[in-house]
């Protein structure tokens, strides 16, 4: 029908099902339903629940994972250590690349001592160099073991071209577990990441092994919950390259960065039904400010993430974030005496200095609440009072006396000042790749960003700046509305020079990308029917990643054909490379001489599934009914204070337009109009800003 809420509630990491159990209380309260009392009768009818979320990337982060041994390839133990040259410098600010001395490693993701080198080569041809030495394999396991390892990693040097090496190192492994009466689990990357480039491969291992399992039994947990009172169907998971599966899949590291990317998905699905073909996608939360992009209809594929400054072999949706939300603190340089916003964040515990739960420090919610922005009594719809005066007076205290200013112009300042980093960054992710705002929409979500928007898109040309009642819960939204995908990666060698004659190309793609191509086809129709899917409904795709030769990057290239079944095929791939490499960059940087090279490929296998529905809903006339104002506020903006009308979300109607300066409060956001602006509720519901 069409009908949907917004149910939130604290985090519970100790036991996540706990903190979904409480969200869909909060959600069920909405339409008057005890879902506690309720849920034995409403979870038989439900038709999909999926989970979308960062605490495994948390683990990560707070190094509280499992303790993970690792087995390499002699010689490359200290691989954690040295971090090769591009990861060491990954994740550096332009000033800090320049000086050495501000230039620190990473801490080691595994320490030194549980890092153990055997003997053993297998070539670049995948042909055996050098047997493994078995021996050196079941003392490595046995130190590993004796360090109290839960979990040990294998990664060898071209196990993705051969793995007989690493499956040999798991055998002996379990040889020696079963002999000491002792099992830890043992992951390969020949199976969980066949592909190049050994330190994002060695990493997303580790993560998996760390983090990422230990995820997955919280979401057992989850699932069981939901299945003891009725639930029929296998918990599901977000992807980080926009797919849905269920959280038996194998590779559930993939699962580990789907957070930030379900807004992502639902802007997607939001082009799918308005069909506005580019947008940029704008997430404000309180921690970090996130933009993605929609070009033509898709989002932007990255096939390495950096978390923390390091580099993870993970295919994943485009998302440049930086540190500006709202728990940002907000503070003042003891030397320059200059405001400073962040990167420190109060986060949700302690949360701002209004939350009244210890921190002293403002912050920039606590900013936009003086300035009469935020309501103190709405906020999460009244089920947390914001501490206004306790807000004031740490405004006051640390920041507008120690400059000598008012705090509430201090306060704007701040609001102001947070905008304009937020409006630098979507500048800089346009116009660094070659984009300009005036080619895209863009849409506004996340508990802040409503909050924000009017601030961060002054000045931009975008063809429009819309936000939505649901934009708190909008990433959840966009979870719900994606297909179940399945995605896969193999590395190979294709070469092929300029001039090369058609027998050449045909040879390239028979001997390297088909059986690649079909390789990876298999392994998907065994994971489907391993969770039951119907592969005679998988829509197939294959992908070849293709580079210009000598190049250091290359560019996913969705294969025009399944097959190299002559060279026309050949010719139909290489041209759709050369078309989509005008468009990432530009005509005058193809450059077809050099050749053409494939190191990797991919393929995704995808199967519809039920989505949330949107309805188009008549409009009505260009005032908002009575019913819609609840009452009226004094906001201090542009140095003054103003008298503004606040409207109730709930009750704008599409069609209705509203004029700054004015507060729309929904349960979960808030929408700020300043003075001169006004917003346009159209059919869809979006709330359109001019």
């Amino acid at each position: 029908e069409g009908n949907f809420t917004i149910g939130k509630a604290a985090t519970t990491p100790q036991d996540q099902s706990l903190g979904v159990w409480e969200s869909l209380t909060d959600a069920f309260e909405y339409w008057d339903i005890d879902f506690k009392k309720q849920a034995g009768n409403i979870l038989p009818g439900v038709e999909a629940i999926v989970y979308c979320g960062t605490s495994m990337i948390n683990v990560l982060l707070t190094a509280t994972g499992k303790k993970v041994g690792v087995i390499t390839q002699r010689g490359d133990e200290d691989i954690f250590i040295h971090e090769r040259s591009r990861q060491t410098w990954t994740g550096y600010a332009c000033q800090d690349l320049l000086h050495h001395v501000t230039h620190h490693h990473n801490r080691p993701l595994v320490p030194r001592r549980l890092v153990k080198g055997v003997t053993g080569r297998i070539d670049m041809f995948s042909m055996e160099a050098i047997p493994l030495y078995e021996h050196e394999v079941e003392r490595a396991v046995e130190e590993l073991l004796d360090e109290g390892v839960e979990a040990i990693a294998v990664s060898l040097w071209y196990s993705y071209l051969n793995p007989m090496h690493e499956l040999r190192v798991s055998e002996i492994a379990q040889e020696v577990m079963q002999k000491r009466g002792h099992q830890v689990p043992v992951y390969l990357s020949c199976q969980l990441c066949p592909i190049t480039r050994e330190q994002p491969r060695l990493n997303t291992l580790v993560l998996h092994a760390s983090a990422a399992e230990p995820g997955r039994e919280q979401l057992f947990g989850i699932e069981s919950k939901l299945q003891g009172s009725g639930y029929r169907y296998p918990l599901q998971i977000v992807l980080a390259h926009g797919g849905v599966t269920n959280i038996h899949y194998p590779r559930i590291y993939e699962g580990c960065f789907s957070g930030p990317i379900g807004g992502l998905l639902g802007v997607r699905y939001l082009e799918q039904i308005m069909g506005i073909g580019n947008w940029v996608c704008s997430d404000m939360g309180g921690t970090s400010f996130d933009v993605g992009l929609i070009m033509s209809g898709e989002p932007v594929m990255l096939r390495e993430v950096v978390i923390n400054r390091r580099i993870f072999n993970i295919p994943t949706l485009l998302m440049d974030s930086i540190g500006a939300g709202t728990g940002m603190y907000v503070t003042i340089d003891p030397i320059t005496k200059r405001i400073t916003v962040g990167p420190e964040s109060a986060g949700a515990d302690p949360g701002p200095v209004s939350y009244d739960m210890g921190n002293e420090v403002p912050t920039v919610m606590d900013c936009v609440l003086i300035m009469g922005i935020l309501n103190p009594d709405n906020y999460l719809g009244g089920k947390l009072k914001l501490n206004k005066e306790k807000a004031l007076k740490a405004i006051k205290e640390k920041c507008a006396d120690v400059l000598g200013v008012d705090p509430y112009y201090l306060a704007e300042g701040v609001y102001k000042l947070i905008n304009s980093t937020m409006k630098e960054h979507i500048r800089a992710v346009l116009y660094a790749r070659g984009f300009s705002p005036a080619d895209y929409c863009l849409l506004s979500y996340g508990g802040a960003g409503p909050m924000h928007v009017a601030g961060y898109t002054e000045g931009l040309p975008f063809k429009g700046v819309a936000t939505l009642p649901y934009a708190a819960a909008f990433s959840s939204f966009g979870s719900a509305a994606v297909d179940i995908s399945h995605r896969y990666q193999k590395s190979t060698t294709v070469m092929i020079h300029y001039g090369a004659d058609d027998a050449f190309k045909l040879m390239m793609g028979q001997l390297m990308l088909n059986p690649g191509w079909e390789q990876l086809e298999k392994l998907a129709q065994a994971d489907f029917a391993a969770e039951g899917l119907p592969w005679e409904q998988a829509k197939v795709r294959q992908i070849a990643y293709v580079r210009y030769g000598s190049q250091m990057d290359d560019i996913e290239v969705p294969s025009p054909v399944s097959r190299i079944n002559s060279a026309g095929d050949m010719d139909k791939l290489l041209a759709a490379f050369e078309d989509l490499y005008e468009r990432v960059y530009a005509g005058v940087a193809k450059h077809p001489q050099a050749g053409y090279q494939i190191f990797e490929l991919g393929l995704t296998a995808t199967i519809p599934k039920v989505k949330p529905k949107l309805i188009k809903r008549p409009l009505e006339g260009k005032n908002p009914p009575q019913e819609a104002i609840k009452g009226e506020r004094e906001v201090y903006f542009d140095g003054e204070w103003h008298k503004t009308v606040i409207y109730d979300m709930d009750q704008i109607r599409p069609g209705n337009e509203i004029e700054g300066i004015a507060v729309v409060e929904a349960p979960a956001t808030t929408f700020f109009l300043p003075p001169g602006r006004r917003t346009r509720m159209d059919e869809w519901s979006l709330l359109w800003l001019t």
